[in-house]
């Protein structure tokens, strides 16, 4: 900070250049004259509406595709290039940006909701400086200026085209933006290493509810026998009842679960002892879960008591690992279905007790890692986006240099 505060004493001790981006560049337009059937197994990459919405920085993976024949004219997408989306629902959402920040690969087409400014020439610009300036509160709020509508809205070209926008030294935008970047990739290493945790904590999991004999590299002694056992053998497998919804809490001792993992409300009863292993047959079908408290199973839930020769949290361990397995059986019609033979034929490997216990309790310290994680990191990157909102629009903010 302070070395580009320097920078800025040094190189614009009288201000910074601005110019209008009428003076800078010029407008295009996406995609015309297509059809819906131009967007089946197409031949060229377009750019969606959310892809630029979502990235300040276009990202370059693009599966959707146009057909684009061979001496068609229609606008190609270039390095350097901003990209705005088009009409939106409010005022503050319109003309969100994305600078293509990268040199593209191949050619790339931009969707007909959208529009691209091009610099006329990127001599003393820096792209990767301009997708936050293009982002900045100073820069929005003159967006939304622009804006009319009433159901949708729509920026003015005309009125767009007279924002303007400050042209720092190239070293001073190289030098915040290299600044800015830092702050904004913190949120993405934290969501990084979330994901490396789980990605290892499933793999440790598979491990170690896989028989010795299937794997000799197993966490299991060589006289540890395991069964194999369909559910239907061994377990009861019980449908929930029907509750009405008028009668449930939003807060109470007993959770309800029918068609998804998050609680439907609470209810007065409870229809099921705590540590239940249960899955869901329709609405969010094959979604395997686990109450610790007693709770209330409605009617798209199949509860699960274990005998004594099963640990039912082991169950719900070894359930979890074959989730896919379960969300593959189900049946998409208007409510996603699952059987419930499919949960009665499952077969599911059962090792002693004792064997079980010792699983569970490494299981559980994994499990409860990964849910604080979980549970701290939407906060890490909410106060770290809001420390690069903080810096942005101060190192964004410059001086206009007197005519």
């Amino acid at each position: 900070m302070t070395h580009i505060e320097q920078m800025i004493k040094d190189l614009c001790p009288n201000g910074v250049e601005w110019k209008s981006l009428g003076e800078l560049g010029n407008f295009y337009g996406g995609l015309s004259g297509k059809s819906k059937e131009d967007f089946k197994d197409g031949n060229a990459k377009f750019i969606t509406y959310l892809n630029i919405g979502n990235n300040p920085a276009l990202c370059l993976d693009i599966e959707e595709t146009v057909k684009i024949g061979p001496n068609e004219k229609q606008n190609i997408v270039q390095y350097g290039d901003v990209l705005f989306t088009g009409s939106s629902e409010t005022p503050d959402e319109c003309a969100m940006s994305s600078v293509v920040t990268e040199q593209p690969t191949e050619k790339l087409y931009l969707n007909s909701f959208c529009f691209g400014f091009r610099f006329n020439t990127l001599e003393g610009i820096e792209p990767t400086f301009y997708k936050h300036y293009f982002r900045c509160d100073a820069f929005r709020k003159a967006v939304r200026k622009t804006a009319n509508g009433t159901t949708r809205f729509n920026v003015s070209k005309k009125e767009f085209a007279k924002l303007e926008i400050p042209i720092p030294p190239i070293e001073i935008q190289k030098n915040i933006a290299e600044c800015l970047d830092k702050f904004s990739a913190l949120a993405a290493e934290l969501q990084a290493e979330l994901q490396k945790r789980r990605t290892q904590y499933e793999y440790y999991r598979t491990r170690l509810l896989t028989p010795p004999h299937a794997d000799s590299t197993a966490n299991s002694t060589d006289d540890c026998k395991w069964e194999w056992k369909t559910l239907g053998e061994i377990c009861e497998i019980k449908r929930g009842v029907r509750v009405v919804k008028s009668e449930l809490e939003e807060e109470g001792l007993f959770p309800v679960y029918q068609n998804s993992l998050t609680p439907l409300g609470y209810y007065e009863k409870a229809n099921n002892p705590a540590n239940t292993t249960f899955i869901i047959s329709a609405g969010a079908a094959g979604k395997v879960g686990y109450s610790y408290v007693d709770f209330w199973a409605a009617d798209d839930c199949l509860c699960i008591t274990c005998p004594k020769t099963l640990n039912s949290r082991f169950l719900y361990y070894v359930m979890l690992d074959k989730q896919d397995y379960f969300l593959s059986q189900v049946r998409h019609a208007s409510v996603p279905r699952m059987s419930r033979n499919i949960v009665e034929n499952f077969k599911v490997t059962l090792p002693p007790l004792k064997e079980q216990e010792r699983i569970v309790a490494i299981l559980d310290r994994f499990d409860k890692l990964i849910t604080s994680m979980a549970e701290g990191i939407p906060a890490e990157q909410a106060a770290q986006q809001k420390r690069y909102e903080y810096y942005r629009d101060l190192l964004l903010t410059f001086d206009r240099k007197a005519v």
